[in-house]
């Protein structure tokens, strides 16, 4: 049964996250913006606090006059796995280097999904790791550890 009200979740979202890119936009004010095309070290602060401060005003008006339906089950195996996945990445970055703890997050990750199966998930995590590897490390040229010093061969 769904009733017309004011949805307080996202009324308190969009309320928080205009507080968030408020706090964040203030901290760039001492920072030189500069330009588009010689963009100083406030410029990119301060661009993403304005998205950040759009996105809550966004979040907020569209509460209202909502269509809310009653709280239904929670995904404890989604939050399970997804929220540690890059948690286990971070812990093991410096160790293992990328490429492996990039293809064990996404392992993890992927078994989110009840759907997902052990060889679509060994493919999924395949391919993430190596377009991630071709796009950071070849493409971008991003100084890292493709493999790091747990890892022996």
């Amino acid at each position: 049964m769904s009733t017309t009200t004011n949805d307080k979740t996202d009324q308190a979202a969009g309320l928080l996250l205009m507080g968030a890119a408020g706090f964040f936009g203030y901290q760039t004010t001492g920072l030189p913006i500069g330009t588009l095309f010689r963009m100083g070290p406030g410029f990119f602060p301060m661009i993403l606090s304005a998205l950040l401060f759009g996105l809550g005003v966004l979040i907020f008006l569209k509460s209202f006059g909502r269509m809310t339906e009653p709280f239904g089950r929670i995904a404890w195996r989604g939050m399970a796995l997804i929220l540690p996945a890059p948690v286990v990445f971070g812990l093991t970055v410096r160790g293992l280097g990328f490429v492996p703890a990039l293809f064990i997050a996404t392992l993890i990750a992927s078994q989110a999904s009840v759907k997902m199966r052990p060889l679509p998930s060994l493919i999924l995590a395949t391919v993430v790791t190596i377009l991630s590897t071709l796009i950071f490390s070849t493409g971008l040229g991003l100084p890292f550890r493709l493999f790091g010093p747990w890892v022996r061969f």
